[in-house]
């Protein structure tokens, strides 16, 4: 399959990236790197997955091409360019994998806003990255005497004693990747690692996820990487041997390997979330939908991940039965088993949609017969109700007077 790649820096609106991929409608993967590093340290997974996937490699703030803010920043600040970039490029969900610094970024846009994330890959980072005062103290080292006092060290920490002697290729590439990096933007996403400790939100990840540890990184150990396994219900850890803290290079192949494999795994989840997404809001309407996404919390967001995937990804989209049948059939059953709030919600989204008031009072009329006068009495008063607002007749979406959480569930 050919692809495509194109690199695009847009210092004044927002993150740089480089997006490679077959085009058309292929799942996103969003890679995310390390402190210190830029977007070219993802190359031999963006090889190796843009055959099948859209493979956006972004440099965080203050790194690569990327624009670094003025000050100090925080892992929320990072996640937030993530997202921003996401929106302007109109992906709504995506793989998203992140190694050490943006691997705190990819923990807390699981955490914080989940339905972005269809699967979520952690490597080579922690949930809390040593102590705040050692952060602090490179920052200020960096400030003092730039990233290229520091790209020995830091280059030392990325890869293995045995690859570092027989790949000096490697190694200066590495060095010089440190030393571009500003510094500014290193000793502002310093700041950002002082102040980060994502521990207490683990539980709150409900992607599927996979977890993968170098086992000689003396950065984020395995016992570091064994903290995320633990604390994310969903996930499974490999620790690879030999491989320091940049283990998607030193071990490219396993790594790009194991990626794959947790990606199509989950391939078909995510499609059916997809299809009944779109089968969701031709239904029910975007206006609907987009106040049940935005209602959503960890709390409610496994719901919410299947409502899509079951009812409007796999029953709603079966060939048996066209949407207005299921849509009458719906009504129906709602009136039958007295269901208030999702029959208001079902008569306003048929309403919405141009179904008849004929053919609303016909359902449940046909409804009084088989399943009692009193729950047709009610449907009919919602019904009076929501033609009496002008539901139907017009643009306006807004919800019924009153109307409850509980009513954006579906």
């Amino acid at each position: 399959m050919s692809t495509t790649a194109a690199d695009t820096a847009r210092p004044e609106t927002g993150l740089a990236y480089r997006a490679t991929g077959p085009g058309g409608d292929a799942p996103t993967v969003v890679l995310l790197g390390s402190l210190g590093s830029d977007r070219s340290m993802w190359d031999p997974q963006v090889a190796a997955l843009s055959g099948e996937y859209e493979v956006l490699a972004v440099d965080l703030r203050g790194h690569g091409d990327s624009p670094a803010a003025d000050g100090a920043c925080t892992i929320a600040d990072l996640a937030a360019d993530v997202l921003a970039l996401l929106d302007r490029l109109g992906r709504e969900r995506v793989h998203l994998v992140g190694l050490s610094l943006g691997g705190a970024v990819a923990q807390w846009i699981a955490a914080h806003a989940p339905l972005r994330v269809r699967t979520l890959t952690l490597l080579c980072t922690a949930a809390k990255f040593g102590t705040a005062q050692a952060w602090l103290d490179r920052a200020e080292a960096v400030r003092s005497d730039g990233t290229a006092a520091l790209a020995d060290a830091v280059v030392g920490r990325w890869f293995t004693a045995p690859l570092i002697d027989r790949d000096p290729g490697l190694v200066a590439r590495s060095k010089a990747m440190v030393s571009a990096t500003p510094d500014a933007g290193y000793a502002a996403c310093c700041t950002a690692l002082a102040q980060f400790d994502g521990r207490a939100d683990l539980a709150r990840i409900t992607a599927p996820t996979l977890v993968i540890a170098g086992a000689q990184d003396p950065a984020t150990t395995p016992g570091d990487m064994r903290v995320l396994a633990d604390g994310i219900a969903n996930s499974v850890l490999h620790v690879l041997d030999p491989a320091a803290h940049l283990a998607n290079i030193e071990q490219a192949g396993r790594v790009s390997a194991l990626l794959a494999a947790h990606l199509a795994g989950h391939r078909e989840r995510s499609a059916a979330f997809d299809q009944g997404m779109r089968v969701r809001r031709a239904v029910l309407g975007d206006a609907h939908v987009d106040r049940a996404v935005a209602a959503t919390t960890a709390f409610t967001e496994p719901f919410q991940d299947f409502i899509t995937r079951t009812a409007w990804g796999d029953v709603w989209t079966r060939p048996g039965l066209d949407h207005h049948t299921r849509r009458l059939l719906t009504l129906a059953i709602l009136t039958a088993v007295g269901n208030t709030h999702e029959l208001d919600m079902h008569i306003r989204a048929a309403l919405r949609a141009g179904v008849a008031p004929a053919e609303l009072a016909e359902v449940f009329l046909h409804t009084a017969v088989y399943a009692g006068v009193p729950n047709s009495n009610l449907a009919f008063g919602l019904g009076r109700d929501a033609l009496a607002e002008g539901v139907g007749a017009g643009p306006s979406d807004r919800p019924a007077t009153g109307s409850t959480d509980a009513e954006e569930s579906s």
